[in-house]
């Protein structure tokens, strides 16, 4: 992990960063705005250059992204540890996904890696990277916020 601090975050300012035109982050992303009353979660699409900052200050690739990834107090998570990460902080019942953890890592980041790889296949993916309503926009990372 780098030693120097994520760019555009403060503090135990938590960035959850997602692919942008990927129809099932997408999703996830407005299933985040609607269960996160407190918006303790920032968000970044991996396309836009506050993703690709944070991208390549966590040494993640820059052109192909398969994965979750949450960024808090210069910690990175990835896979199932960001997915359960991101479940912790929002209200109840989230939080009581923790106990996935009983499962070992290898196997969990095995189920996430399977909807992962197959997302598009699945769900679908949106010709360009989709922009936050005005109303969520604030949720959303930018470089003028730092």
């Amino acid at each position: 992990m780098p030693t120097t601090p994520a760019p555009y975050l403060g503090p135990d300012e938590c960035v959850v960063l997602y692919d942008g035109v990927c129809k099932l982050c997408n999703g996830v992303v407005k299933f985040l705005i609607r269960h996160d009353p407190h918006q303790r979660l920032r968000l970044a699409a991996v396309q836009t250059p506050e993703g690709q900052a944070l991208l390549k200050w966590a040494g993640l690739p820059l052109d192909e992204f398969h994965t979750i990834a949450v960024i808090v107090n210069n910690r990175l998570y990835v896979r199932s540890d960001a997915f359960l990460y991101i479940m912790r902080l929002l209200p109840a019942p989230w939080p009581l996904l923790s106990v996935l953890r009983v499962f070992p890592r290898f196997l969990r980041d095995w189920a996430y890696n399977r909807i992962a790889l197959n997302r598009y296949r699945l769900f679908g993916r949106y010709d360009h990277c989709l922009l936050p309503s005005a109303d969520h926009e604030k949720r959303f990372l930018k470089a003028s916020d730092a």
